[in-house]
């Protein structure tokens, strides 16, 4: 199969995370999994004229394309025209390179949440008017309309992540080359349901403090992030703390909050990633399927059973009272 890679607007952090991607490497993987890579702007050799005559080729169809992979958001500023971002050397914006590549393609895949839904570069008033592929934000209808069907037969793939993980990519490539990726196995907002199915609240090492509701007040603090330092892990799909990164480690495994980055419109909480917004003293965001009255009362109940050592390690930047020595009984 082959496989062209596009950057767009974005900063290529997608593309230095793919490079994390272990045992085997993404060279490697590709590789085996019999993908040939046509071109990426920052690991293939050739440039100039060797690009634009390839990209040519497989726009005119002389060169199958199988996998289209975008990186970054889709700029379709000024008023439409995609000028202020030209694919240097052609004279033609990136908006309509993408396109035209995307009608030629077999699959065609938005690696991170820039190219899925917009993502960082169109917060705040969004002059640029970046977009993702097939969604602007949260809402259908991107650079591409919602109808939009790659040759394959599936929308836009929708890896998102500020950066994704590499498993995400790698996986979701295997997936295709081997034909084993259907409709049904992407969610509401087509990212592949074997990450998306999961919370990152899966597997935190937090989880014993946030059973008890037992939560750390500043960054540092081993406790649970939710009620006071903004994390979201109990909404964010991810398997960050199942597949971990590079081997050992997540965002709330450093001990920073989860900010949802897989989301669309995660870029515009309304509020500081590292604040929890509150009314009335309770969280706004409460876990995903947790009714707020059911939530008052597990935290209450919780609170009141919250052992000393729990409590005391939760507002501790380590361990201070480790588990009491239990005697065997004889």
């Amino acid at each position: 199969m082959n496989l062209l890679w596009l950057q767009s607007a974005g900063c290529g952090g997608c593309t230095m995370s793919l490079l994390c991607a272990e045992d085997p490497n993404v060279i490697d993987l590709l590789d085996g999994a019999g993908i040939r890579l046509l071109w990426h702007p920052a690991l293939s050799e050739a440039t100039g004229r060797e690009v634009t005559d390839l990209l040519a080729a497989i726009a005119g169809g002389t060169i199958p394309l199988d996998i289209l992979c975008v990186e970054g958001s889709l700029l379709r500023g000024p008023n439409g025209t995609g000028r202020y971002h030209i694919l240097s050397g052609t004279g033609r914006p990136m908006i309509d390179w993408v396109r035209d590549m995307a009608h030629v393609a077999r699959h065609v895949v938005a690696v991170g949440t820039c190219a899925a839904f917009g993502g960082v570069t169109s917060a705040g008033e969004n002059p640029a008017d970046a977009v993702g592929l097939q969604f602007d934000g949260s809402h259908a209808g991107g650079l591409l309309p919602p109808e939009f069907r790659a040759a394959g037969g599936l929308p836009v793939v929708n890896i998102a992540g500020c950066p994704t993980h590499p498993g995400w990519v790698t996986e979701t490539l295997m997936l295709l080359a081997d034909g084993k990726l259907t409709e049904a196995d992407l969610d509401g907002y087509a990212r592949p349901r074997f990450f998306a199915d999961h919370l990152v609240h899966h597997a935190c090492p937090k989880n014993e403090f946030y059973e008890y509701k037992a939560s750390a007040r500043h960054l540092s603090e081993i406790g649970c992030m939710m009620e006071n330092l903004g994390c979201v892990g109990t909404q964010a799909v991810g398997d960050c703390n199942i597949r971990t990164w590079n081997g050992e480690g997540s965002c709330t495994r450093a001990g920073y909050p989860c900010i949802n980055c897989t989301a669309p419109e995660f870029e515009e909480p309304h509020h500081a990633f590292t604040e929890t917004p509150k009314f009335a003293g309770i969280p706004v965001g409460l876990p995903s399927d947790m009714p707020k009255a059911w939530f008052m009362a597990l935290a209450s109940l919780s609170k009141a059973a919250t052992p000393e050592r729990i409590g005391t390690n939760a507002v501790a930047d380590r361990i201070r009272v480790p588990p009491s020595l239990k005697t065997p009984r004889r």
